[in-house]
Parts: C-alpha cells; structure tokens; sequence
C-alpha cells in the first residue's frame, strides 16, 4: 500500500486525490473478496446437495421419484373430477332456472331435467353462468316436452268430465297406462308424464 501511494504520489497526485483513489481501490477489492466468499460458500451447499441426491438414489431414488408422481396425479385428477362435479351443477342450475322460465315447474321439471341430460351435457356457460345457446333446450320445450309446460285458462268447467273434487275423480295409475283393444296406451307418453306430474303420489 505504501508503494502505491509513493507511485501515485509520484504522478503529481496530491494527497487527498491519493487517498480518494486507494479508498475506491479498497472497497473494490472488499468487494470482490465477499463475492467470492459467497461463491465458495454456494458451491459448498451444492457438494451437499448433490452429496444428499447421491444418498437418496442409492437408497432408491426411483421409488421415491414414482411415489412422487403418483401422488401429483392424483391430485390433479382430483381437482380435475371437483371441476367437472362443480361444471356439472352450474349446468343444471342454469337449465333448471331457464324451464322454470318457460313454465314448466313441478314434477314436469323433474322429468325435463332427466329427460335433457345429453343437452345439458353439451351446453356452454358464460363469465357469469348463462347459457351461451338455447338452441337445443328451445327446440325440447317446442317439441318433445310441449306437453309439460304448465298453461293457465280461465274457462267454464266442463260438465262432462268435472275437475277433481267437484264430482270428478283423479285419474288413477290404471287409467294413466290404460290400453285398448290392440295393446297400445290410450294415452300419449307426453300425456301419461304430465298426468304423473299432476298426480304425484302416483310416482312414489
């Protein structure tokens, strides 16, 4: 250090810049000296970790390694199965909520929802639970299930069948599968559903 003061000394330096550039001179070697502890010190912990790796597969790294992957499949074939439980229900939901709103409740309700699985299966939501297309849901209701959908009359009673509990009788389970002479339902399947939908003691 002495020598290096004497050499800058000699450059014409004064004592004060003398001192500025051995202080910089300083710190940089310090510097370098942590950075190189730290190096040593990082290359110390990877002998270790390699040293525990090493010990590990000599034990049977491999059944470890499987036992691993098992265990992270399984767990992504859980979260896998809650989704699609959790999709599932908001599928429903929004399809029971869209055949309420074209009146059909109830038990009607009840057989549409059953009766619609493959629909609801191939439905689409949106960021906030709709269904993107009614499409295939509209055409049921304007079709096949036209017969579920609850509609109200007013209208005088008709004297020669008389609503239940006014001289008239509630259709019994023997009426709803009555046949006729060549073994074929009286009543249409739409019309069959929608009596059990009405009559819901007939269904337990």
């Amino acid at each position: 250090m002495a020598l290096t003061r004497k050499s800058l000394k000699a450059m014409g330096l004064t004592d004060e810049q003398v001192d500025s550039i051995v202080e910089m001179h300083t710190e940089t070697v310090d510097g370098l000296k942590d950075k190189l502890k730290t190096a040593e010190e990082k290359a110390t912990q990877l002998d270790g970790v390699q040293k525990e790796l090493d010990a590990l597969k000599a034990k049977g790294g491999d059944d470890y390694k499987a036992k691993y992957e098992a265990e992270k499949k399984a767990f992504a074939d859980y979260k896998a199965d809650q989704t699609a439980k959790e999709t599932k229900a908001a599928k429903e939901s929004a399809v029971r909520a869209y055949f309420e709103g074209k009146s059909i409740t109830g038990g009607n309700l009840n057989i549409a929802m059953r009766g619609a699985k493959d629909e609801i299966n191939g439905l689409e939501l949106d960021a906030d639970g709709k269904i993107k297309d009614t499409s295939a849901l509209d055409a049921l209701v304007g079709g096949e299930y036209a017969a579920l959908v609850v509609t109200t009359q007013t209208r005088g009673a008709n004297t020669a069948t008389p609503p239940a509990g006014n001289g008239g009788s509630k259709l019994t389970r023997a009426d709803i599968y009555k046949k006729d002479d060549h073994g074929r339902y009286v009543m249409s399947t739409a019309e069959r559903q929608k009596a059990l939908a009405e009559n819901p003691d007939l269904m337990k």
